[in-house]
């Protein structure tokens, strides 16, 4: 490692050269990646609602789908829009009253109900259908031209609609979330260091890692844009440690050799050392995400654990060689830093760990009870400001038609007209149901099917199956709207077996059963492969599991107080923030214990060694929870997408409460389980017996 150090400080302008080089492939890589909005998306493609999604577009040429209201309108001002939004490209279907009831079908044959389907009081509901999926680019576009058409009386409520929402607003937020990140960090940094120029050196280290982190995902081709979102602060938050790590082994061996640059060799070669484990609990935590079934952890888990390797490599390379060519820069605005002496209060700590230890051990209880009665919401509308257009579509679509959300059924095209109008009637009679559309639907009793016109029958009908449109009172994700789901399948069953029930609620409804399983495989991942990478790196059976648990109940403070004070979260949330608090926040105590174990094997006695290890830890440690804290609190406080907001206000708290519980509750378990600790750890066993013999 050392060589390897001397190499990076003799090569560090063409690195610094090359690094600058590979930033312009990198932002070309950025600017070519796709941004995926559509959460539905990542459910897995096994699963029959995504199934039907896929028949729905290849066999029907109908891919997304928006209900329209347009108020104060005539039949005729709405016969002339339903054309213009015809022509917009990517539309597929406009279907409305006239649809069916145009010139080629006498009236008398039409049901009374079926113009109530299409009409209120005061406004027109139309179905528009796209030839694109939710999520595709020409849909967001459609979408976006359709509003332009239509005028501000009008409303799109539709999946596709909340995304293209969430994509403009976040598109506005997202170069602000970085700028926020950075100017809070470099506060923290500029009162904590003893230079200036230091945190502008590691924004632009960490900056140049971001961008070549972000860069490369165009090998993945898309990314979600929670992970687009959350990947530049994150990884900002998860790798400054490393940075200041760099920083105090540079002051450090500064003092010791004369050169800056063989100074710069030794801290190299010992910031190799001791990040190489840290990165890998980190690295650990995130990997821990691609267990999830829902896809969106292996997207979000991948990037951020490549973030993490670009985070380690440019800690080491390019760092060095920025702080080595701007030396003289940081000697010039060096000034007297914000000292944090440790010593009273690890005496403090050690003199009351008993109290301590029972006073925070107390709090698993409430904090389990909070952690397991979390409120969630999965309806994707609710992490949106309501001045946005889809979120008053849906509102407006509630109060004027009792419509909350759309059921498409994909049926046996054979089924007999008898059982098809039987089947309507009872999913007609199940509670929180509208209204029932299919070709069967739209024409009286005892009249064939045969008698409607071969041009609309082919809107509804494709390849052996047939198209029902259910509305449904009650909204996504409610349980009222999944035992209706129940229902209607039963229903559906009965009659056709093969049948398929698709749209954003039953999509919804297995989004919540599959993130229900993935929480407990991401939980138990991450445990263990940290719980792996702990006992390897400090050679003990103990000391892993007395770690976890530290940074378990931080976890469960965190999201316990989320109940407490009536907070909703993302559904995402339990488990996103399960493996970050864990993976980011056990450098905390891995750091503390390294130091606890030194001096044990040195003779020190319990006490003595957990107050050192407390007192010397307690700096680096603030430093980098004040840094992480920084790095996401104001993004939290900023964004008007909860789902953003929410997370990184919890990943903000639980920074802090991650560093008071281990400097708090750690060092108590120390000294309580000392011989424990001993027996279950073989280095400080061997050390100890090779410290006496010497």
């Amino acid at each position: 490692m050392l060589q390897l150090g001397k190499q990076i400080v003799r090569f560090r302008v063409p690195i610094l050269v090359l690094s600058i080089l590979l930033l312009i492939p990198s932002a070309i890589g950025y600017f070519h990646t796709r941004v995926n909005y559509d959460i539905l998306y990542y459910l897995p493609d096994d699963i029959e609602t995504m199934q039907g999604q896929e028949i729905l577009l290849n066999d029907f040429g109908k891919g997304a789908y928006a209900m329209f209201v347009a108020e104060g309108l005539s039949d005729t001002q709405a016969a002339q829009l339903k054309g213009r939004m015809e022509q917009v490209d990517h539309v597929a279907e406009v279907i409305w009253y006239d649809t069916i009831a145009d010139d080629s079908i006498p009236q008398a044959i039409l049901p009374d109900e079926l113009y109530d389907v299409f009409h209120s009081d005061n406004s027109t509901l139309m179905a528009i259908f796209f030839d694109t999926g939710t999520s595709d680019d020409a849909t967001l576009d459609a979408i976006n031209e359709l509003r332009t058409v239509a005028g501000e009386q009008c409303f799109l409520s539709s999946m596709s609609a909340i995304v293209a929402d969430t994509k403009m607003l976040v598109e506005q937020e997202l170069a602000v979330y970085v700028i926020i990140a950075v100017v809070l960090s470099c506060i923290v940094l500029a009162v904590t260091m003893d230079s200036w120029m230091a945190p502008v050196l590691f924004m632009l280290n960490i900056g140049m890692a971001i961008v070549f982190n972000l860069g490369t995902n165009v090998i993945k081709g898309e990314i979600s844009f929670i992970t687009q979102s959350l990947a530049a602060v994150l990884q900002l938050a998860v790798t400054m440690d490393y940075s200041i790590f760099l920083w105090n082994c540079y002051k450090e061996q500064r003092s010791i050799y004369d050169t800056k640059e063989s100074a710069m060799a030794h801290a190299i070669s010992m910031t190799i050392a001791s990040v190489a484990g840290s990165s890998l609990t980190t690295i650990a935590g995130f990997l821990a995400l691609c267990f999830m079934t829902f896809t969106l952890g292996i997207d979000l888990g991948v990037v951020m654990a490549k973030g993490v390797v670009f985070g380690v490599i440019g800690c080491v390379t390019i760092l060095p060689s920025l702080m080595l060519v701007f030396d003289r820069a940081i000697q010039k605005t060096s000034h007297k830093p914000i000292t944090i002496n440790g010593d009273k209060f690890a005496r403090f700590v050690i003199k009351h760990h008993k109290l301590i230890m029972v006073v925070i051990l107390l709090l698993w209880i409430p904090a389990i009870i909070g952690y397991r009665n979390i409120n969630v919401y999965y309806k994707l509308d609710t992490s949106l400001p309501s001045y946005l257009n889809s979120v008053q579509a849906n509102e407006v679509l509630s109060e004027e038609f009792d419509m909350s959300t759309v059921h498409m059924i994909l049926a046996s095209d054979d089924l007999a007209s008898k059982d098809v109008k039987n089947m309507l009637s009872e999913m007609q009679d199940v509670d929180g149901v509208e209204f029932a559309l299919a070709t069967d639907s739209l024409i009286g009793a005892n009249v064939p099917k045969e008698f409607l016109p071969d041009q609309l029958t082919e809107k509804l009908s494709a390849n052996g199956r047939q198209l029902i449109i259910i509305s449904s009172a009650y909204p996504v994700a409610s349980d009222e709207v999944n035992e209706q789901i129940d229902t209607l399948q039963a229903i559906m069953k009965k009659y056709d077996s093969s049948a398929m029930l698709i749209g954003e609620a039953p999509c919804t409804r297995d989004l919540i059963s599959i993130t229900d399983r993935d929480f407990q495989m991401v939980s138990i991942a991450s445990i263990g492969a940290i719980f792996v990478i702990i006992l390897l790196v400090l050679h003990s059976i103990s000391l892993p599991v007395i770690l976890v648990l530290v940074i378990e109940l931080a976890i469960y403070i965190n999201m316990g107080i989320s109940f407490y004070t009536g907070s909703t979260l993302p559904f995402i949330a339990s488990i996103v923030i399960g493996t970050i608090q864990l993976g980011a926040t056990v450098d905390y105590a891995i750091l503390m214990t390294n130091r606890y174990q030194l001096e044990r094997v040195q003779d020190k006695d319990k006490h003595e060694a957990a107050t050192i290890a407390l007192s010397t830890s307690l700096p680096s440690i603030i430093t980098s929870a004040l840094g992480f804290f920084a790095a996401t609190i104001g993004v939290g406080i900023y964004s008007d997408v909860d789902l953003i907001g929410s997370l990184c206000l919890l990943m903000a708290r639980g920074a802090l409460i991650s560093m008071a519980v281990v400097l708090l509750l750690l060092p108590a378990l120390y000294v309580v389980f000392d011989g424990v600790i001993i027996r279950t750890s073989w280095r400080m066993k061997l050390d100890k017996i090779a410290s006496k013999q010497s």
